[in-house]
Order: C-alpha cells, then sequence, then structure tokens
C-alpha cells in the first residue's frame, strides 16, 4: 500500500514468507471482517469444492471490505479455517492461482487452521479479516 497505513515486518533470520507477511503495524481506523463461507448472497453453494467454495468465500470478504470503503490491498490480517488439511495441501497451485485473481501479490499477516465443522454443513472454508479503513475524505466527515 502507498499510503503508509501498512508496513510489513519480516524479522531477520525468519526464513522468507511465501503467501503471508509475518507480521503488519497499521494506522487507521480498523474493519474487522466475520467469517466468510463460500456460499453466495442467497445462502447457496455452486460446489462443494475447497477451492471453489474458497474463491467465493475471498470475494465474499472483499465485498464487506469494498462495502466499507477499501479495497482488497487495505486487509492487514486474514485467518482462513478449513475442514480438511489434506485437501488443502494438495489444492496449493489452484488456490495460489484464485488468490492471485483476486489479491494480486498483496499478502497479508495470516493463520490457517484445520477445523473439524463450520457451523455451515457444507462450508469447507471459512474466511475473516482485519483492513485498515483510508483516511476520511472530507465529504464524508460532512455526513
Amino acid at each position: 500500500m502507498s499510503d503508509g497505513r501498512l508496513r510489513i515486518v519480516s524479522p531477520e533470520g525468519f526464513p522468507p514468507a511465501k503467501g503471508y507477511a509475518n507480521g503488519v503495524v497499521t494506522t487507521g481506523a480498523l474493519l474487522h471482517v466475520g467469517g466468510q463461507i463460500g456460499w453466495h448472497g442467497d445462502g447457496s453453494f455452486a460446489s462443494d469444492e475447497l477451492t471453489d467454495q474458497f474463491g467465493v468465500a475471498l470475494d465474499n470478504v472483499i465485498s464487506v471490505v469494498r462495502a466499507a470503503g477499501a479495497e482488497p490491498s487495505d486487509i492487514a490480517r486474514m485467518t482462513i479455517y478449513v475442514t480438511d488439511l489434506e485437501a488443502y495441501r494438495g489444492a496449493q497451485k489452484p488456490l495460489g492461482a484464485v488468490w492471485r485473481a483476486r489479491m494480486g501479490r498483496h499478502y497479508p499477516a495470516m493463520a490457517l487452521l484445520g477445523v473439524a465443522g463450520l457451523v455451515e454443513p457444507r462450508a469447507k472454508v471459512e474466511i475473516e479479516a482485519v483492513a485498515v479503513m483510508p483516511a476520511a475524505r472530507p465529504s464524508d466527515q460532512d455526513e
């Protein structure tokens, strides 16, 4: 991000972070995005495949971020929950393509956890995030 609201932290001696940041320092108001799963606005799933659901869940996170007035590059932290770690490990290449199509080369501080299940039985993945909001524009302050 060019305006200085996010600064990536990489401790000396750590191996290079691949697909995530070890730490991110933020400045500004924060948006906390609740867990988003891979269903559409009507509550339907188009697929039971992890990669497909990951893309839709990430789209849903991005929709919340944009609705608040921020962009995907403003995401500072993300936690991903998957119900099948082996499926996740086996889908690294297609998952990477899904990520890059939506997030480019922006990698927030991240954690990925394997879980026994999610509240919605068909959900294979849930993503929560924290984004740094852009500075208020003059028109925002007048409201």
